[in-house]
């Protein structure tokens, strides 16, 4: 029963956290690629795209934790140091990805930060043009600040992944 669960586990991490870190490391460059070529159905397309990826991809992640307990608890590793410690990574990245990741993601999908430097669908001209664009630089800032908060996720990701291979202190063989 534990390597199935195990192989649950495994594969469930693969597939539900692979897609995530990888729409979410996507997002940014495309949000900035979006702001630059306003009006453009496809970037706005692929910015729907990967948020829904990173949203739908998030709630199956779910299941990891889930088959994670369940295989610690079969091979009697609940109260193990390596173990706490990836429970709490875990737990904060999905801290960073409810809190963090997805609402700005979503506040660029929803375009209630590129819509603010747009009138209908171009950049404004003349007096507003400097106000628009300081907007613009805004949410410039936006993109960058949530690509360091995916970089924050991927690491958190990263560093569970080799704590659940390296097992530090582990008597029960790597």
């Amino acid at each position: 029963m534990t390597k199935f669960l195990l192989a649950v586990h495994v594969i469930a991490a693969i597939v539900a956290v692979g897609p995530v870190t990888v729409a979410a490391s996507m997002f940014p460059p495309a949000a900035r690629r979006a702001l630059t070529t306003p009006g453009d159905a496809e970037a706005a397309g692929t910015l729907r795209l990967l948020h829904r990826i990173c949203r739908v991809y998030a709630v199956v992640g779910v299941v990891v934790p889930v088959f994670g307990f369940a295989t610690a608890g079969q091979m009697g590793v609940l109260g193990s140091a390596w173990l706490i410690v990836s429970i709490a990574l875990t737990a904060a990245a999905g801290l960073v990805l409810a809190a963090l990741v997805l609402p700005a993601q979503s506040a660029l999908v929803e375009g209630t930060l590129v819509e603010a430097t747009l009138v209908e669908g171009r950049l404004p001209e003349g007096p507003r043009a400097a106000d628009a664009l300081a907007e613009n630089s805004g949410t410039v800032r936006h993109t960058a600040r949530l690509a360091m908060y995916t970089g924050l996720f991927n690491l958190l990701w990263a560093a569970v992944t080799v704590l659940m291979i390296v097992r530090p202190g582990s008597t029960t063989g790597a």
